[in-house]
C-alpha cells in the first residue's frame, strides 16, 4: 500500500484516494483499534475521541465518516464544530481524550479536505504511529458489540475555553487599545475566534474573510493570499494586519506600509523578546530547509543559534522536544511555541507579535521588520503524479543541474528541491545574494525539470 499519511496527516481532493467516505471509515477504526488497545491511556469505560474542523462543505461528510467509524469501534466522540487546529490539540489534552482529529487541508482550496491526528498529549502524532495506524487499515478490524458502540454529543463551550487558552501567550495586563488591525480569517476555521480575541483586548478590528459559505475558505484570501490583507492595512491606515490560513495554525502579517512580514521576520521578532526575558531554551531557534539565510545572520549576531530541519511544522517540533528547545517555525507562518502550545497557532503567534508592537512603541515596518531577507524564489511544478515527482528527483540530469547550480553560487547561495507533502507538486527554491544569479539558476532548474516532469508523466 503507497503511504497514507503525507508530512500533515492525510490529504486529498474530496471523494478521491484516501478522502471518500469508505476510507475515512475505516481510517477512523484503524486509529480507533490502535488507540484503545493501550487501555491505561483511558480511565473511561470507553475511550474517547474529539473531532474538530475547519469551514468546507465536505467537513460535514468527513466528520459523520469519521463518528461512524469511531462508534462502530466503541469510541465515543465529542463533536467540537468550527475551530482552528490548535483549539482541536488544545482540547484533546485537557478533556483527557485518547484521540483528537482535526478535519481540514490547511491551505488548500475547499475542493481538498484532509485529517490531522493528534495523541493524549495534544502533539501530531510521529510517522510510526502513522504507519501502524495505515497497517491495520489493511487487515480485519474487529467492530464492537452492539451494547459497546460508542455514543456521540456536541461540545458547545470548545471556542470560549480555546479563546482564553490562546491570551497566556500575550503579558497578563497586555491591552491592544488604540491599535486599529485588520484581520484576514480566511473564511476558515478562525473566523470567529481572532476577531473575538482581538475585540477583548482592546483592538479596533476590521475583520476580512469572516464569511465562509463552505466553497471559499482560501479563496482569494488568507496566509495563500496576504496581499488582500496587505491592501487592506493600506486602505484603513491600519497599524498592522494579520492573515492566518484555512485552519490557523500558521500567520502572515503586514506593516503599516502594507510590507509583508512572513515567518522567519516573526521568529526573529519572538527569539529576540524571549533572548531579552532570559525564556529562550538553549539559546537555539528551529527552522527547515527553508529558512531564510538572512534569519541565520540576525541570530548568529545575537548568539543564538538556528538548526534546520525537513520542512514540516512536524519535523521542527520533533527536534524542538528532542533537544528541549521552545521556539522553531516555517517561512510560511507556522510557529511554535511550546511553552504556551503543542502545535503551530497562528491567532497566538498574532497576540505575541501585536505584544512586541505594543512594547517596542514604533511602527511596524520598524518593530516587526528585523532583518534584510537574503533573496529568495519559489518555483512550484504542478502534476497529476507523485511518482512523476519521484522519478524526477532521481533523474541524472536534474541531479547534476542541481548540482551545478550549488557549485555556481557557492557557499552565498542555496537550493532545495524536495516534493510537497500536501499537494502533488516538487517544489523549487533558490536562494542567492545576487538576485540575477538566482533569477537565472531558477530558470534553469525550472526548465530542466519541466521536461523530465512532463516526461515522466507521459
Amino acid at each position: 500500500m503507497a503511504r497514507y499519511f503525507g508530512t500533515d496527516g492525510v490529504r486529498a481532493t474530496i471523494n478521491t484516494g484516501p478522502m471518500t467516505a469508505e476510507n475515512i471509515v475505516r481510517l477512523a477504526l484503524a486509529a480507533g483499534r490502535f488507540f484503545m488497545a493501550d487501555k491505561k491511556s483511558s480511565s473511561r469505560q470507553r475511550p474517547l475521541v474529539v473531532i474538530g474542523k475547519d469551514t468546507r462543505l465536505s467537513g460535514y461528510m468527513v466528520e459523520a465518516a469519521l463518528q461512524a467509524g469511531f462508534a462502530s469501534i466503541g469510541m465515543d466522540t465529542r463533536l467540537l464544530g468550527p475551530l482552528p487546529t490548535p483549539a482541536v490539540a488544545h482540547l484533546t489534552r485537557t478533556l483527557r481524550a485518547d484521540l483528537g482529529v482535526m478535519i481540514s487541508a490547511s491551505h488548500n482550496p475547499h475542493h481538498d479536505n484532509g485529517i490531522k491526528l493528534f495523541g493524549p498529549d495534544g502533539y501530531k502524532l510521529p510517522d510510526t504511529i502513522e504507519d501502524q495506524i495505515a497497517s491495520i487499515m489493511n487487515d480485519h478490524i474487529v467492530l464492537a458489540a452492539p451494547k459497546e458502540l460508542g455514543r456521540a454529543r456536541r461540545m458547545l463551550d470548545g471556542l470560549g475555553r480555546y479563546v482564553e487558552q490562546v491570551k497566556i501567550a500575550a503579558p497578563r495586563h497586555m491591552r491592544f487599545s488604540g491599535l486599529k488591525v485588520v484581520i484576514d480569517c480566511a473564511n476558515g476555521a478562525a473566523y470567529r475566534a481572532a476577531p473575538d480575541v482581538l475585540f477583548e483586548m482592546g483592538a479596533d478590528v476590521i475583520p476580512l474573510a469572516v464569511n465562509p459559505d463552505g466553497l471559499n475558505i482560501n479563496q482569494n484570501c488568507g496566509a495563500v493570499h496576504p496581499m488582500t490583507m496587505a491592501e487592506a492595512v493600506v486602505a484603513h491606515q491600519a497599524d498592522v494586519g494579520l492573515a492566518f490560513d484555512g485552519d490557523a495554525d500558521r500567520l502572515i502579517m503586514a506593516d503599516e506600509k502594507g510590507q509583508l512580514i512572513n515567518g522567519d521576520q516573526c521568529l526573529a521578532v519572538i527569539a529576540d523578546m524571549m533572548q531579552h526575558d532570559g525564556s529562550l531554551k538553549g539559546q537555539t531557534v528551529v527552522g527547515t530547509l527553508m529558512t531564510n539565510h538572512g534569519l541565520g545572520r540576525f541570530l548568529a549576531d545575537k548568539n543564538i543559534d538556528l538548526i534546520r530541519t525537513q520542512v514540516g511544522d512536524r519535523y521542527i517540533l520533533d527536534a524542538m522536544r528532542q533537544h528541549d528547545f521552545n521556539l522553531g517555525g516555517e517561512p510560511s507562518g507556522h510557529i511554535l511555541m511550546t511553552d504556551y502550545a503543542t502545535s503551530g497557532d497562528g491567532l497566538m503567534t498574532g497576540l505575541v507579535m501585536l505584544s512586541a508592537l505594543i512594547m517596542a512603541g514604533k511602527p511596524a515596518s520598524e518593530a516587526l521588520q528585523k532583518f534584510k531577507e537574503t533573496p529568495q524564489i519559489l518555483v512550484n511544478l504542478k502534476t497529476d503524479s507523485r511518482q512523476a515527482i519521484t522519478d524526477t528527483l532521481e533523474n541524472k540530469a536534474v541531479k547534476d543541474a542541481i548540482i551545478a547550480a550549488e557549485q555556481a553560487l557557492g557557499a552565498s547561495g542555496r537550493v532545495v528541491v524536495r516534493a510537497s507533502g500536501t499537494e502533488p507538486l516538487l517544489r523549487i527554491m533558490v536562494e542567492a545574494e545576487d538576485a540575477k544569479d538566482m533569477q537565472e539558476w531558477a530558470d534553469t532548474l525550472e526548465q530542466v525539470m519541466k521536461a523530465r516532469l512532463d516526461a515522466a508523466a507521459d
